[in-house]
């Protein structure tokens, strides 16, 4: 119990400094962001790498595992809190690595395509429907 506890504020912590670490980024790049989301583009493409390295480490690089580098408690602070929080997006190139990998080239292509459509049509569906219940309540 004490070991699951200890990994939730593990991945707390992880989350909070990759949450702030976003915000940080998207306000110092505002002034650059009037075409597209700077702060945006460089958490997620930044985030990936920082995915990059941490699964390069845990997968192939023994001296960063025998020299207690590479810990579950860092596994879980990097790869799935602070990335986790900075980006989602490495774990979806984390997951289109992987089936590529496994040569399933469409089937890691068809899911960036139903990821991005989904995500973009269920960002417009929950705007919709907030609108609707916001008018339904005379707001």
């Amino acid at each position: 119990m004490q070991a699951m506890i200890l990994s939730f504020l593990i991945v707390g912590f992880g989350g909070a400094t990759g949450a702030m670490a976003r915000f940080g980024i998207t306000m110092a790049t505002l002034r650059y962001s009037a075409v597209i989301p700077v702060g945006t583009l460089v958490s997620n493409v930044l985030g990936c790498f920082i995915m990059g390295v941490v699964v390069q480490m845990l997968a192939r690089v023994t001296w960063f595992a025998e020299g207690g580098i590479v810990t579950d408690h860092n596994r879980l602070l990097f790869a799935v809190g602070f990335c986790g929080a900075f980006t989602t997006l490495s774990a979806l190139v984390l997951e289109m690595s992987t089936m590529m990998q496994r040569n399933d080239v469409s089937l890691a292509f068809a899911y960036l395509v139903i990821t991005l459509i989904g995500s973009f049509a269920a960002f417009h569906a929950g705007a919709v429907l907030l609108r609707l219940v916001s008018q339904a309540q005379g707001g």
